[in-house]
């Protein structure tokens, strides 16, 4: 059986003028719509570490890390197993720029990026962070 592939992400969110509102990156890669996430790296000391390295990749945003949340696993486009783990973020400072991973990047309603989201385990995730941050 193949090693599982892992890796780590954050669902980041806000207080904007209209409400909560969530960050959802673009990857032209895949064409898809989800939470910035990737692949650990031998320099990430862990899990955390890697989230908000990537976060930061891929977001142009530093992160303050609040609570771990659900992870996922699935397998992925090469037929390996993947698990994700995440933690709900808030931005600190900095600002977003298209990079060669991800080419837009969207604030929306939790209800919106519920529609927007590609895959069912992310809707899993945001009910999990929206659910963490009100508690």
């Amino acid at each position: 059986m193949a090693d599982v592939v892992k890796a780590a992400g954050g669902v980041v969110w806000r207080l904007g003028t209209g409400g909560l509102e969530v960050l959802l990156v673009h990857r032209p890669r895949y064409d898809d719509w989800s939470f910035p996430k990737g692949k650990l790296d031998p320099a990430d000391a862990n899990e955390e570490m890697c989230a908000v390295r990537e976060v930061r990749e891929e977001t142009g945003l530093e992160v303050a890390v609040g609570p771990e949340l659900p992870g996922v696993s699935y397998t992925d486009n090469r037929g390996r197993p993947k698990a994700v783990r995440y933690w709900a973020m808030t931005p600190v400072e900095g600002a977003f720029a298209a990079n060669a991973e991800v080419d837009a990047a969207e604030w929306l309603t939790p209800e919106l990026a519920a529609q927007r989201l590609s895959y069912g385990h992310d809707r899993r995730v945001l009910d999990a962070m929206l659910e963490a941050i009100d508690g």
